[in-house]
């Protein structure tokens, strides 16, 4: 479906203007996991949005659909709980910007199972982007 969520399958990928490698290349993402967001779609190549809002063309074989998220935010760090609810026991700090992977999110729930590097968590939807609001994540 369209739109939807994937992660950069590698260190190093091209986003261009246009769907084809005739296509000048308008920016270089090189960090494995990023969630981008999927828009649009020609052949094999994918239109993607990342956080910020930057779109662009990427080929499909750049691309995952294991889940990512992005910690997003205009202050400090954002708490990563030990169970689904504010006052769980805090198992991790993350800063914004800090890239990690969704383990499931419940239909309708304001909470993902989260996991960066090696500590998993709950993360709330409302600090992270890479998920749809009521989004089933699993």
């Amino acid at each position: 479906p369209i739109p939807r969520f994937v992660s950069l399958r590698s260190g190093e990928a091209n986003i261009r203007t246009g769907p084809g490698e005739q296509y000048p290349i308008k920016w270089t993402y090189q960090r494995q996991g990023l969630p981008l967001e999927v828009v649009a779609e020609y052949h094999h190549w994918r239109r993607v949005r990342d956080w910020q809002g930057t779109e662009g063309w990427m080929h499909s074989s750049m691309l995952t659909g294991k889940r990512a998220f992005m910690v997003i935010g205009d202050g400090g760090a954002v708490l990563i709980r030990a169970e689904a609810n504010a006052s769980a026991r805090v198992v991790a700090q993350v800063e914004p910007k800090v890239v990690g992977r969704i383990d499931a999110c419940a239909k309708g729930s304001d909470w993902c199972r989260v996991r960066v590097d090696d500590v998993k968590g709950w993360l709330p939807r409302k600090a992270m982007w890479g998920t749809y609001p009521n989004e089933e994540v699993d």
